[in-house]
């Protein structure tokens, strides 16, 4: 079983990315779990809370990504970058030690109303991904634009072509993971 731990960057009630995540579980391939973890509690990061100790709603991310095997962003792009809870999210979770994204396999996508989707958010948040460490899934990136056209009015991906490049994806995801489990698993 591979577990999946999806988040996404969008807090909005009728929000495409949680929509884009709930097609995730939907479309995951047979063996794979996706929960999603809502990062709406998780306090604007300070330094001086954080010498106290990491708050709960930091702490319940930091172990949800540590149970998973992969972690599925799918984020809007706000002024050509990842919101602002996302990244604040991030920085919570990436704290030391022991920081959750290590190692960790990562997809990467995003919908939005405009036509060329999440590429630029999509390319910040690899950048910052980068730097932690995490691995993630190359290759066609899942950038739905376009998205009120790809989604009914119950937030359910009926767009057939991007329902199979989300499916595809995931199979790539999938992939990763194992690859990322024969290697934890290799005598050193």
């Amino acid at each position: 079983m591979i577990r999946v731990l999806g988040i996404s960057g969008s807090l909005r009630r009728g929000s495409y990315n949680t929509a884009l995540l709930r097609a995730v579980q939907e479309l995951a391939p047979a063996g794979m779990t996706v929960d999603i973890h809502d990062i709406a509690d998780v306090p604007l990061f300070n330094d001086d809370v954080l010498q106290a100790g990491f708050p709960p709603a930091a702490d319940a991310l930091r172990q949800a990504m540590r149970a998973a095997d992969a972690v599925v962003f799918a984020t809007p792009e706000y002024n050509r970058s990842i919101p602002g809870v996302l990244k604040n999210a991030i920085d919570w979770a990436s704290r030391g030690p022991d920081q959750p994204f290590d190692g960790k396999p990562v997809a990467i996508m995003g919908a939005s109303r405009g036509l060329i989707g999440t590429a630029l958010a999509n390319h910040h948040l690899r950048q910052i991904l980068v730097y932690l460490n995490a691995f993630m899934v190359n290759g066609p990136e899942v950038l739905v634009g376009g998205a009120p056209q790809k989604f009914d009015g119950d937030g359910r991906l009926t767009d057939e072509p991007t329902r199979q490049f989300v499916a595809a994806h995931l199979v790539r995801l999938e992939a990763m993971v194992r690859v990322s489990r024969e290697l934890k698993a290799a005598p050193r």
